[in-house]
């Protein structure tokens, strides 16, 4: 999918080494990807036989690609579906309205995040 930055990372991070222990920010970046991951896989459209016109279908393949790794030593938290499709969904296609599931779950997260650090600085 796409790359998302959040801008003035690099002052944050400098300000952090000063006030808190890197400790407590890479439990934040845990909790809010776990959080990220969880509300993507509520939000994922699910297949059904109805919908894809398939007789005993079982959905779900996207919801359950949705997965979290966590790099940078625990400073990064990547959200992402493994689903070939999934950016399909996401940002639909001439033949498709999009049903977007992971970049409201971050809209949304990251402005949480962006609380419980400040709460950090403080």
């Amino acid at each position: 999918m796409g790359n998302i930055k959040i801008v003035g990372m690099e002052k944050l991070q400098k300000k952090l080494k000063k006030n808190i222990r890197m400790e407590d920010v890479k439990r934040q970046v845990r909790k809010h990807g776990a959080q990220t991951q969880e509300k993507a896989q509520q939000s994922a459209p699910v297949g059904t036989p109805e919908s894809t016109g398939i007789p005993g279908y079982i959905g779900g393949t996207l919801k359950r690609s949705i997965g979290i790794d966590i790099t940078d030593g625990g400073m990064t938290a990547e959200v992402e579906p493994t689903a070939e499709y999934a950016p399909y969904v996401e940002l639909g296609t001439r033949f498709m309205e999009a049903q977007p599931y992971l970049k409201p779950a971050f809209d949304e997260q990251k402005e949480k995040f962006k609380k419980d650090m400040k709460k950090l600085v403080e």
